[in-house]
């Protein structure tokens, strides 16, 4: 995997074009100056805990005794029913009811920003290739910065595009993540199998 493939993988897996109505609904009660201070906040401590587990999680998973075949098939797991959540959203919307008062980490930095499948992803490349953690760090600041880049211009984005063209984009964006969570979710399958049969 290259650094642009993977950026573009942690790019979708983050979601900022599906996160817009979210962030903006949850921040609509502040002022424009305090939004943008907890924007800012918020997507901070996202990339600090998604930097975490990329690079301390090879070490998370050998005190857990777990393979990275199980983490693989999780995190397939979990990425593909958010997908799902993406194609067909449910009538409370994608992250259920948002809570009242200004947000801090929960649920903006985690899940809405660093979820399960976004901690499990990274976790993957730190543990399958340790020797391209600084690889991986690049490619995980591309992706944060192209999804700041958007939570902060989403005012002037949700009236350019608008609800419906919004929604467009998330269905598709949860079609990609359908299709990559079923290439993680089979990788980590065979990986599984195979060391199955080296074993016997």
């Amino acid at each position: 995997m290259t650094i642009a493939s993977a950026a573009l993988l942690l790019f979708l897996i983050l979601d900022p074009l599906g996160n817009i109505p979210v962030f903006l609904s949850m921040l609509r009660r502040l002022t424009p100056q305090r939004q943008r201070i907890v924007l800012a906040r918020e997507l901070l401590i996202a990339l600090f805990v998604l930097m975490l587990f990329l690079w301390a999680g090879k070490y998370a998973l050998e005190v857990m005794h777990l393979r990275q075949e199980s983490v693989a098939i999780a995190g397939g797991i979990v990425l593909f029913l958010i997908g799902i959540r993406m194609i067909f959203p449910p009538p409370e919307g994608l992250m259920g009811e948002i809570p009242d008062g200004e947000p801090f980490i929960v649920p903006m930095a985690i899940p809405l920003v660093a979820g399960p499948s976004g901690m499990a992803a990274v976790m993957l490349m730190g543990s399958n290739e340790p020797d391209r953690l600084g690889e991986w760090s690049l490619a995980l600041l591309i992706a944060w910065g192209a999804t700041a880049a958007i939570l902060f211009s989403a005012t002037y984005l949700y009236k350019l595009l608008g609800a419906r063209a919004l929604t467009a984009l998330e269905r598709l964006m949860g079609m990609l993540l359908v299709a990559i969570s079923v290439q993680m979710l089979l990788d980590g399958i065979i990986g599984f199998v195979r060391m199955g049969m080296a074993s016997a």
